[in-house]
């Protein structure tokens, strides 16, 4: 029943590239996007996670999706970005921050637009993709964030943002 509703919505994207792909996330797991900022790095990290960042007092990991997805690390520009997003681990909301080689828009996609991805042939895993939308010739691949990262791995995220928030009080004082 739920996704006969889903049918006929209209749903805000965020959209951002890594590499030649245009990737998109529902705006309302979007908190902000912020410029480049310093990144702490963690010792005993995920090979994705490349450290974390300071967000008006709050330590946010910050993740390399180029990595996560297999690809080569980002090579950070001018028009680099840092997507600030809401994960949900078991009901629990889980912030981090993740490397993108530039952001574009924020758009609007109908449920119509959006075909699930293919079963076959594509270089991405498609338990990752909530499906494939197009506009104007071009693909976009609708992430489905929550799936993106195990359990296990946002567990040790959610740890590394407590372990620095603890650093961080113990530094403070």
């Amino acid at each position: 029943m739920e996704s006969d509703q889903r049918i006929n919505k209209t749903a805000l994207y965020l959209t951002f590239r890594l590499g030649e792909e245009l990737f998109a996330l529902d705006v309302f797991q979007v908190r902000e996007v912020l410029d480049i900022a310093a990144i702490t790095k963690i010792p005993r990290a995920l090979d994705f996670m490349r450290g974390i960042i300071n967000v008006r007092g709050t330590v946010v990991p910050v993740i390399d999706m180029r990595i996560k997805f297999g690809m080569s690390p980002i090579e950070q520009t001018l028009d680099s970005r840092i997507v600030v997003m809401e994960l949900d681990l078991d009901g629990e909301i889980t912030v981090l921050g993740a490397l993108a080689d530039s952001v574009h828009e924020v758009m609007e996609l109908e449920a119509n637009q959006i075909e699930p991805p293919p079963k076959i042939g594509s270089r991405w895993r498609t338990d990752f993709i909530k499906g494939v939308g197009k506009r104007n010739d071009q693909f976009i691949l609708v992430l489905d964030v929550d799936r993106v990262f195990s359990a296990d791995e946002l567990t040790r995220i959610a740890s590394v943002e407590r372990e620095g928030a603890m650093a961080t009080d113990t530094t403070g004082l």
